[in-house]
């Protein structure tokens, strides 16, 4: 099997494609702006026989783009920005990038004939009321106009209901995959000075490793179900690889319901893991908890939900896949990466 991965030097690529070259003999075309978590720890894979990378952007090359389609028999565009704080801050960045390019991307799919994996959202459920998140049945709930923050769910909604069209109208081969909160290495930079530079479980230990206040937004009780890389990666794995045809155009949520646990408790975790682990350069003991108001910190256009819990029941049943690692685990072994690696 040979795949396209765009994006393939972020938080998801770089472990897609670790584990693939570790644990299958599929070539993987990967294209990206930079490469530093591919070049760097735990190896440097850029030189591997079955791997082949390109420098390029998803806006402007796309002649390089359409050729490796061509060439490909799975596409995975991982390209995005999935960060609150910029869905705020340029929302018409978050349309070019996470919306148009990625049009182009599904088009060039069916032009050429190819399978595509595309990575949705846990955000496009918005604020559904639901208990726990369907895939096939749970609405898709955002709020007013003025809440630039829903610009990220509704482009994602968007691309998952023209992907679904052109499967239904035109054959494409697809399977749509929803992220809820995963989280590890390379999640976002450990050294981001800002914060909103980060997504929440980095900005936390970056915070607490160089001993800054970790804010909790609007007092940090909304409550997310995260889930440790490795168990999201292989379920990845079983989507790609396909067996009977269980995930031919199907939608699977990716998620760990047993993780659900508040922003807050999320926070003190990650402190009391940090301020066991006697590294030299831990400065946890200067840090403390406070809470922020929500506008304070990401400004007028933010909205939020309380509950964001995935049903895997699909995921279960026709992946044979249930997550493993629980929240003080994926903590632990996240600091010991930083730690061993980083500092």
């Amino acid at each position: 099997m040979r795949l396209f991965i765009l994006g393939a030097n972020g938080f998801i690529g770089n472990w897609l494609v670790r584990r693939i070259l570790e644990t299958t003999d599929w070539h993987v075309v990967g294209l990206d702006l930079t490469s530093h978590n591919l070049s760097n720890h735990p190896t440097d894979i850029l030189s591997h026989p079955r791997f082949t990378f390109h420098y390029g952007n998803v806006l402007t090359d796309k002649a390089l783009i359409d050729s490796c389609i061509k060439t490909a028999d799975v596409v995975i565009p991982l390209a995005a920005i999935a960060n609150p704080a910029i869905y705020i801050k340029d929302p018409l960045r978050i349309f070019k990038l996470d919306f148009e390019s990625n049009l182009e991307v599904v088009r060039a799919c069916v032009q050429h004939k190819k399978r595509l994996i595309f990575p949705s959202t846990s955000e496009v459920y918005g604020m559904c009321p639901d208990h726990e998140f369907d895939e096939d049945t749970s609405s898709l709930v955002v709020g007013p106009i003025q809440k630039e923050r829903w610009i990220y769910s509704c482009s994602k909604q968007m691309l998952d209901r023209v992907i679904y069209a052109y499967g239904q109208r035109e054959g494409l081969s697809f399977t749509l995959f929803r992220p809820f909160n995963w989280m590890g290495p390379k999640l976002d930079t450990i050294h981001a000075t800002q914060d909103g530079d980060s997504r929440a479980f980095t900005q936390f230990l970056s915070n607490g490793v160089y001993g800054r206040p970790i804010k909790l937004v609007g007092g940090g009780e909304q409550k997310r179900a995260f889930i440790y890389i490795d168990d999201a990666i292989d379920a990845l794995m079983k989507i790609i690889e396909n067996k009977h045809g269980a995930a031919t155009n199907e939608i699977f949520n990716i998620g760990n319901p047993n993780n659900n646990i508040s922003i807050k408790t999320l926070a003190e975790k990650i402190l009391n893991f940090l301020k066991a682990h006697p590294h030299p350069k831990n400065h946890v003991n200067k840090s403390e908890l406070i809470v922020e108001d929500a506008e304070t910190y990401f400004g007028e256009g933010y909205q939020d939900t309380e509950l964001r819990v995935p049903s895997i029941t699909k995921s279960k049943n026709k992946l044979n896949w249930t997550p493993e690692t629980s929240v003080d685990a994926a903590i632990q072994k996240t600091i010991n990466y930083y730690f061993t690696y980083e500092f």
